[in-house]
C-alpha cells in the first residue's frame, strides 16, 4: 500500500469582492503584524543561548514557517482569483454570488449564498460554487424543483427565492 494521493481537482478561480477583501486583510495582518511579532520573539529566544534545546526558539521558527507558507498561499491565490464585483444581467436565474432560499418537502427553508471555495469559513450559509449543491442550482429560476444528491441520499428542494444583494466595501 502506498501513500500516494491523487491531486485534488483545481478550485474555481472566482471570489466575491468581500471574500477578496477578507483574504487581503488576512495577508496584511500576517505580513505587517503577526510576522514581525514572531520574528522578535525568535530573536529574543535566540539571544538566550543554546538554540538546539530552546523550546521557544524552535516553536517560534515553526510559527514563522507556517506564517510564510500561508502568506505565499494567499499571494498566489489572490493573483489567480477573478474578483466578481458586479451583479449578473439576468437576476431571475442563479449565478455566482446569489442568495438562494430553498424549501424542502417538509416546508423547511434554508438560505445559502454561492461563493468561491476560499470563502467558506466566513459564514455557515455559504456554499462553494464547486459543491454538488451549487452545481445543481446554477442557472435555475424561482419555482424550479431541484434534486440534490447528499450523503444521506437524494433530496428534492424547491427554489423559493433568489436574491442578489449589492456588494459592500
Amino acid at each position: 500500500m502506498s501513500r500516494y494521493r491523487p491531486p485534488s481537482p483545481p478550485k474555481s478561480a472566482y471570489i466575491t469582492k468581500e471574500g477578496a477583501q477578507t483574504l487581503l486583510s488576512e495577508l496584511k495582518f500576517l505580513w505587517k503584524k503577526k510576522r514581525p511579532e514572531v520574528t522578535e520573539s525568535v530573536r529574543e529566544a535566540a539571544a538566550q543561548g543554546d538554540r538546539s534545546e530552546n523550546a521557544e526558539y524552535i516553536y517560534g521558527k515553526k510559527q514563522l514557517r507556517q506564517i510564510d507558507s500561508r502568506v505565499r498561499y494567499l499571494e498566489k491565490r489572490l493573483d489567480a482569483c477573478t474578483v466578481v464585483d458586479r451583479l449578473p444581467e439576468d437576476r431571475s436565474r442563479i449565478f455566482f454570488g446569489a442568495w438562494v432560499t430553498l424549501e424542502d418537502e417538509e416546508g423547511a427553508l434554508r438560505t445559502h449564498r454561492i461563493v468561491g471555495p476560499d470563502e467558506l469559513d466566513h459564514d455557515p450559509a455559504y456554499i462553494s460554487i464547486d459543491s454538488p449543491v451549487a452545481k445543481a442550482l446554477l442557472k435555475k429560476q424561482e419555482g424550479d424543483e431541484v434534486m440534490i444528491r447528499l450523503a444521506a441520499g437524494e433530496k428534492v428542494y424547491f427554489i423559493d427565492h433568489i436574491e442578489y444583494r449589492p456588494f459592500t466595501l
